[in-house]
């Protein structure tokens, strides 16, 4: 991990870091290439990549919505803990959920909440429209990154959302045209676009955007449907 890098880059943010919280994603960072050696977990494994392409960027947000403390996060498809783990190193009074298929992937966030000594933290494997079903309008904010476009991802997580909580994508070069594309599902989901925050990542040429929805009512109960009937027809 580039320390330097990483902490000029919170820096940019208005955020000051600990020496604890850097400690923390100096092991994660080390943890990461050392079980990414044993199952897959990113392709990204040299050192400013991860200050920059995970670490920054997963905490990117935290200058875009504002988070009450002890908030109830969740991350969907959160794979290596992206972006939930480096926002609770930061916030480590917020209480997280991860969530993801692979088991494997659970068993390695298991072991980073031991090693990086994090309370009020864990990790769950289900599928994102099985975990919605079961657990309906019971989080504050939930995030995801990289796991589908926005008019499929929005039926596995606005249904998860608390009314008046928040659903935050993180996305690409692409968002303004998956937020025309998901517009109509997202009203009819119960949430509204409330604002986007496009930037690129430090001395990098990654372009990223955060949408921020807005969750103003309650998601119908037929929501969400099997995952193969949101990916064929989208809302």
């Amino acid at each position: 991990m580039n320390k330097e890098l990483l902490i000029e880059g919170i820096k940019k943010l208005g955020m000051e870091t600990t020496e604890e919280q850097i400690e923390r994603f100096s092991k994660y960072s080390e943890l990461l290439k050392e079980w990414n050696n044993k199952i897959n977990l990113t392709a990204i494994t040299d050192d400013d990549g991860i200050s920059v392409k995970h670490f920054l960027d997963s905490i990117l947000p935290l200058a875009h919505i504002e988070i009450k403390t002890g908030a109830n996060i969740a991350d969907v498809g959160t794979g290596a803990g992206f972006p939930g783990l480096p926002i609770k190193i930061i916030r480590d009074d917020i209480n997280l959920t991860l969530i993801d298929s692979l088991n494997k992937r659970i068993t390695f966030l298991n072991h980073l909440f031991k090693e990086l000594e994090l309370d009020n933290c864990k990790a769950v494997t289900a599928r994102a429209e099985e975990y919605a079903k079961d657990h309906r309008e019971s989080v504050d904010i939930v995030m995801a990154r990289a796991v589908a476009r926005l008019n499929i991802l929005d039926e596995l997580c606005l249904p998860l959302v608390k009314k008046e909580g928040y659903f935050l994508s993180l996305k690409g070069r692409q968002a303004s045209e998956e937020v025309k594309e998901a517009t109509k599902g997202i009203q009819l989901l119960g949430g509204e676009i409330e604002s986007t925050h496009d930037f690129t990542l430090a001395n990098h040429d990654d372009f990223r955007s955060n949408i921020i929805i807005k969750k103003v009512k309650e998601t119908p109960k037929k929501y969400p449907r099997m995952f193969s009937k949101i990916k064929k027809s989208p809302l």
